[in-house]
């Protein structure tokens, strides 16, 4: 299998679309994740250079948009007009799928699932794949209950980030292993972050105390992507995904981060390289 690196956009918001994308390509990542801001002007930069990228460099790049809304005190109809907003939108930008924030956590079942519905509706009309990321505050939030909607839609793809599982449950999910393995035909993409029991990152995942959680995410990647292999799969894309405060732990008082985002997600990528 094919095993592409992307970078995410998250903790470079004070850079110039071109400086970004230009910051990715010099580092080796394959593609981009981002969740655009709201600029027209930098939208249309980034769309410009992504051509220029193509033409000139790797005509395969990958562009992975997001869809995450700001928490806002609105009805379930509500919620739904702003996300069908978003992802038209997003659909006229031409990415290769969209990573899709999907529902909310306390939303009734029936209402998340009309908000999928939905979802797979723009998907098919525009022709662009729109995954939904497993993530706190989503519906995606819980491994058990994530597993109903999947009953129900057997072809559900997902963006496999375990961290938020393990922080829902408070634990590395040992005991949670059969759950875990019905998900994996489902996972298109993975978010190659490190969290433990009482929060989705780590403060570095290469430090030695953090050894055991790094081989326990690894061996979950290694197994999806053995799946993905059985069921004929030819590409899998991972984002290392270390983020800025507050996932990234600070010194009190200073707010200095206790490490480099920017490299933690370099090194990451190398360490996948090799691994997997």
């Amino acid at each position: 299998m094919d095993v592409k690196y992307t970078c995410t956009y998250w903790g470079c918001e004070h850079q110039s679309a071109k400086e970004f994308l230009s910051n990715v390509v010099n580092n080796g990542y394959e593609g981009v994740e981002i969740n655009f801001p709201d600029d027209a002007n930098f939208v249309a930069e980034f769309l410009e250079e992504l051509v220029n990228i193509r033409n000139t460099i790797n005509p395969n790049f990958i562009f992975i948009a997001q869809q995450v809304l700001s928490n806002k005190n609105e009805t379930v109809d509500e919620y739904i007009e702003r996300i069908t907003k978003r992802l038209e939108f997003l659909t006229t930008l031409k990415p290769n799928y969209i990573n899709s924030h999907t529902g909310k956590d306390f939303y009734d079942f029936s209402d998340n699932c009309k908000i999928i519905e939905i979802t797979e509706h723009i998907a098919r009309n525009s022709g662009i794949p729109i995954w939904h990321e497993i993530h706190r505050g989503r519906f995606s939030f819980h491994l058990k209950t994530l597993l109903r909607y999947i009953d129900i839609y057997p072809k559900l793809k997902l963006i496999a980030d375990f961290s938020h599982f393990c922080v829902v449950s408070e634990s590395n999910l040992e005991d949670q292993k059969e759950l875990l393995s019905k998900i994996y035909p489902n996972i298109k993409h993975i978010h190659a972050r490190v969290g433990f029991e009482q929060s989705p990152q780590v403060n570095h995942p290469f430090a030695p105390e953090w050894n055991s959680h790094l081989e326990r995410y690894l061996s979950w990647w290694k197994e999806i992507i053995e799946i993905q292999k059985k069921s004929n799969g030819s590409q899998i894309t991972i984002t290392p995904e270390f983020g800025p405060f507050p996932y990234m732990p600070q010194e009190p008082f200073t707010k200095k981060p206790l490490s480099n985002q920017w490299e933690i997600n370099l090194e990451m990528k190398h360490y996948l390289q090799q691994n997997l």
